[in-house]
């Protein structure tokens, strides 16, 4: 078995300086973009309601990611409560939106450790870090100890793209699939959904910035991907014109051979109701006019849904 990273950088001492330098990132926060200034390592909280501990929602293998990612075992999801982002349409809007974090529970660095080593005692493909950008310190202070205690999976960054480019520069090494969503082009609409205006050029800056670290990806042994990078997008309604600005910028600007998952399961969930124009599924003549559009740019890598193989996984077939 080939050792990985971020176990190096364990071994050497690197990774104890680089969660120095993260932690350090929280007082006064400028983890990520929203720089919010508070000292979360005294348990102050702003945009994210994350103050010193990580708030756990749930865990467990899952097997609705995307099919390079769950192999025979699944992924090893660790979802993260809150979130620095605030889409007015979030799937789990009940964990990210709410002070509470719905469901969670406050995990201290042995307890976020157990789950790693929990999930890859189960079977599981990799470690999932789902929503972590918020909670980046968290997590690599719980490594240490679940690496001596023999973690050896790869690690997933599975984030809205809305990450700081110090902070990524840090998990370089660290991190062995990116998993970024790739939203609005528009900061209008960013603006509108996100509250974020800037989450565009931030977006930009970050998914470059992952590309950079780990390529494009890589299958291990098992058939699961074992490095890179993987881009997700979701098509909204009545956005074909925004969506195909970010498939031309990936096109142009970075690799035509990345893996985008292009998905078409937008269904109006949390404020959604608030804004007629999104307040209603997407229809299959705009989801087929973004593939259309991804296939005219020369992406060559588009993720492809085996819904028989991933019923079967789930449990839906004899």
């Amino acid at each position: 078995m080939v050792k990985r990273s971020y176990i190096k950088l364990h071994e050497s001492g690197e990774l104890a300086r680089r969660i120095q330098s993260i932690l350090g990132l929280q007082v006064g926060c400028r983890l990520c973009p929203r720089r919010c200034g508070v000292d979360r390592l005294h348990g102050e909280k702003g945009m994210c309601n994350t103050g010193d501990l990580a708030v756990v929602c749930s865990y467990g293998p899952h097997f609705g990611e995307e099919q390079p990612l769950v192999g025979s075992g699944g992924s090893g999801t660790i979802f993260f409560g809150h979130c620095n982002l605030h889409c007015v349409f979030c799937q789990n809007y009940g964990t990210s939106h709410f002070p509470e974090g719905e469901g969670g529970l406050e995990a201290s660095p042995s307890q976020l450790a157990n789950v790693m080593l929990e999930l890859q005692n189960r079977g599981c493909v990799n470690i999932n870090f789902v929503t972590p950008s918020h909670v980046v310190g968290q997590i690599l202070e719980a490594l240490p100890e679940a690496i001596d205690r023999g973690l050896h999976l790869p690690l997933v960054y599975n984030t809205s793209g809305y990450d700081r480019l110090e902070t990524l520069r840090l998990l370089d090494g660290i991190i062995d699939i990116y998993l970024p969503d790739f939203k609005f082009f528009s900061s209008k609409l960013a603006r509108r959904y996100l509250k974020a205006p800037d989450y565009p050029r931030q977006a930009r800056r970050a998914i470059r910035e992952m590309y950079n670290q780990v390529g494009d990806i890589y299958l291990g042994e098992n058939g699961t991907v074992d490095r890179g990078l993987m881009v997700r997008h979701l098509v909204m309604p009545g956005q074909v014109e925004d969506s195909e600005n970010i498939i031309r910028w990936i096109a142009e600007e970075l690799s035509k051979t990345i893996y985008l998952n292009l998905m078409d399961q937008y269904r109006p969930c949390g404020r959604a109701a608030d804004f007629s124009e999104i307040n209603h599924t997407l229809s299959s003549a705009e989801y087929r006019l973004v593939r259309e559009a991804a296939v005219k740019h020369g992406l060559t890598n588009l993720d492809h849904r085996d819904l028989a193989t991933l019923l079967n996984r789930m449990g839906g077939f004899d």
